[in-house]
């Protein structure tokens, strides 16, 4: 066994990364990142590569390549099964961490900064290239949506011969990379980056325009071979209660992505400044994180942080064996420069003065727990009511889907309960990403695309 341990300090100092917007992660230099690929066991049955990531990455190959310093050779594996590991090497939680054998101690290998690695040394070396066809289809295809499964879905299917024409309704590409995810996990150069030599190889992007109000969705399927819809699930969960017209009570996304366009000169006033102000933000996930770093670096008097869950674990849950992705408290960046977080508290009322929010009613969730410590359900406790202010609320509960009343009835298509949509291969209209199987990680909106292209480009073959 390898007794080379983690690297556990991966960020920049606190004091100086909360005053500015750039990546919190500090660069790790040649030395540390060899001694974190020699951690890699090249274990008989990759666990890692089989259960972890979503994208099949071969990862234990990628290590050893970075560990003998063979940095064009660790790029030429990693992106034989990964499009665009710049976005993933930042934003994935590391699903391929949780999987490797070394976490049965907790203490797996450093495979996030390790592909992060690679792909920016391949940016550095001009070893990432236009994307060349073998053949050329003759074939045209609509991609709907520039956000992560779009662009990867652009991505494969150029890669395999067709003409394709990316629809984007905002002024620049990214979805959520670029609209949501904070600078501080992920600059915005990195996005442009990509979307340059997207552009170089020969994929089209019509930017400003919308489907269902610039262009009919029906001259889509008229124009094209085949159209693909990618645009994620941009119906937020709502939290209607009492007070909830009150201002200043905003969905985290209006948060976010004002503060990204801001720093990206796309607008010249932040629409929502919290200086000075008390700040509650209601969910525990990663978009309420990210709230809570933003507000942070906006110089937010008071941050408070509410998740109706109970408090996971310190270690993994029993209820989530390794390999598992493991039930256990996760602490961001974010959380670390600040805030306070609660814990098992249902939002009851939104109080406020002259139309604008002041505070709000927090009752206590009593939750109920499997034998091996899975949480069930709950009930609220008496006599538990308090009160805390707050100037502004920011409300990151997930997203529900996709509006049945949007552009998708005009192709004949509907949503599910859950907000997620089938497309219609026969008439050649397809979806991927989370507008297809439901919110999740970006990771997995890029694998979904990458799978969905093989059948696109099945039915192409036989148009």
């Amino acid at each position: 066994m390898k007794t080379i341990p983690r690297i556990e300090n991966i960020y920049r100092p606190e004091a100086t990364r909360v005053e500015d917007y750039n990546e919190v992660e500090r660069k790790f230099n040649a030395e540390e990142l060899t001694m974190q690929a020699s951690r890699c066991m090249d274990c008989g049955i990759p666990f890692c590569h089989g259960l972890g990531c979503p994208l099949g990455n071969v990862i234990p190959e990628m290590n050893e390549a970075v560990r003998t310093l063979n940095w064009k050779r660790a790029y030429e594996i990693l992106s034989k099964t990964s499009n665009m590991p710049e976005f993933t090497s930042r934003v994935c939680p590391a699903i391929c961490e949780n999987a490797c054998t070394k976490n049965i101690e907790n203490i797996p290998v450093m495979i996030r900064q390790l592909e992060k690695s690679v792909i920016e040394n391949a940016f550095e070396n001009g070893y990432v290239k236009q994307i060349i066809p073998e053949n050329k289809s003759g074939k045209n295809v609509a991609v709907v949506g520039a956000g992560p499964s779009g662009l990867y879905m652009a991505f494969e299917l150029y890669k395999k011969g067709h003409n394709v024409t990316v629809y984007e309704k905002r002024k620049y590409a990214g979805g959520l990379l670029r609209y949501g995810i904070p600078d501080f996990k992920l600059e915005k150069n990195i996005i442009e980056r990509r979307i340059d030599i997207l552009k170089a190889s020969g994929i089209d992007f019509q930017f400003n325009t919308e489907i269902g109000k610039d262009i009919a969705a029906e001259y889509l399927n008229k124009k094209y071979d085949a159209t693909v819809l990618a645009i994620g699930t941009p119906e937020p969960r709502d939290l209607q209660i009492k007070g909830r017209k009150l201002k200043n009570i905003y969905f985290a996304l209006d948060f976010l992505s004002g503060q990204n366009m801001f720093i990206g000169k796309e607008i010249n006033k932040l629409p929502i400044n919290v200086k000075g102000k008390d700040v509650v933000i209601i969910g525990g996930g990663d978009t309420g994180s990210d709230c809570l770093g933003t507000s942070i670096r906006q110089k937010a008097a008071n941050i408070t942080q509410i998740e109706i869950m109970p408090e996971p674990p310190k270690e993994r849950s029993a209820s989530t064996p390794w390999p598992d992705w493991p039930y256990e408290l996760k602490t961001s960046s974010s959380h670390k420069e600040g805030g306070t977080r609660l814990w098992a508290k249902v939002v009851k009322e939104f109080h406020g003065t002259n139309g604008a929010v002041t505070s709000i009613d927090l009752v206590d969730a009593a939750w109920d727990f499997s034998p091996d410590g899975k949480p069930l359900s709950f009930k609220e406790v008496e006599g538990t009511l308090t009160n805390i202010k707050a100037d502004y609320v920011f409300i990151a509960m997930g997203f529900l889907g996709v509006d049945n009343n949007s552009f998708i009835k005009d192709l004949y298509l509907e949503a599910d309960k859950r907000g997620r949509v089938e497309g219609n291969p026969s008439q050649g209209i397809f979806t991927c990403g989370d507008m297809k199987t439901g919110q999740s990680l970006v990771v997995r909106a890029m694998a979904n695309a990458k799978e969905t292209a093989k059948d696109v480009d099945d039915y192409l073959k036989g148009v």
